[in-house]
């Protein structure tokens, strides 16, 4: 009979981090979608690998990936680092809120390419977080598109759950939303995800509505 630690090693090693994003990678296989990933690439999505998969089925692989692991931070940052529209999705859907830190926040935000994952990272993460606010303010001023796009989700998300700004603060962000709005060069996804905001925010209260249309009937 073989030694035991002979027996014993493979499974061991089979846990491993490598093993891990293998398993999540053939997981994702057996749920592609050729159609939907070739609909995705004529659409702009230009991943090294996209397997179509829709994200309410990775939201229900959640459970079955958190089997693979004894640290779901470590995965979702190797999740996070493929060029693999599902994988950063998921990174996403399984980071630990608690090991969420604002620094790895601001370097994942830098690394956005898509809607999609700005959408994902502020609905999954993001949006509970408590530096959350003081990251969209300087978010809403930075000249990547797509930290603006955070910025405006962050906060038409805490809009949406009554969340005010001091009078202070909300002058400086209907200012923000006002150049948003008026920049008739910035992409629509952007200028709408500002409106957006802009709504939830009216919706706060009477005081809001009238600053906000003031905004809204400045519009060209």
């Amino acid at each position: 009979m073989a030694p035991l630690f002979f027996i014993i090693k493979p499974m061991e090693e089979k846990r491993d981090l490598a093993w891990q994003l293998r398993e999540v990678k053939r997981m994702l296989r057996g749920m592609m979608s050729g159609p939907v990933s070739a609909s995705m690439r004529q659409q702009g999505l230009a991943y090294k690998v996209n397997f179509g998969v829709d994200q309410p089925r990775l939201r229900e692989m959640r459970t079955e990936i958190a089997g693979l692991t004894d640290d779901a931070a470590a995965l979702a940052q190797a999740l996070w680092k493929e060029n693999i529209r599902e994988c950063r999705l998921l990174a996403c859907m399984i980071m630990p809120q608690e090991a969420f830190a604002a620094d790895l926040a601001e370097e994942w935000v830098s690394q956005l390419r898509y809607a999609e994952e700005a959408q994902a990272l502020t609905m999954y993460l993001l949006a509970e977080e408590d530096y959350a606010a003081d990251l969209a303010f300087r978010l809403v001023a930075a000249d990547e598109p797509m930290q603006r796009l955070v910025a405006w989700l962050i906060f038409g998300r805490a809009f949406s759950k009554g969340k005010r700004l001091s009078e202070r603060d909300a002058d400086e962000w209907l200012d923000h939303v006002a150049a948003e709005l008026h920049d008739q060069t910035a992409d629509m996804e952007l200028r709408r995800t500002a409106l957006n905001a802009l709504n939830r925010y009216m919706d706060l209260g009477k005081a809001e509505e009238a600053r906000g249309m003031r905004i809204l009937n400045a519009l060209p």
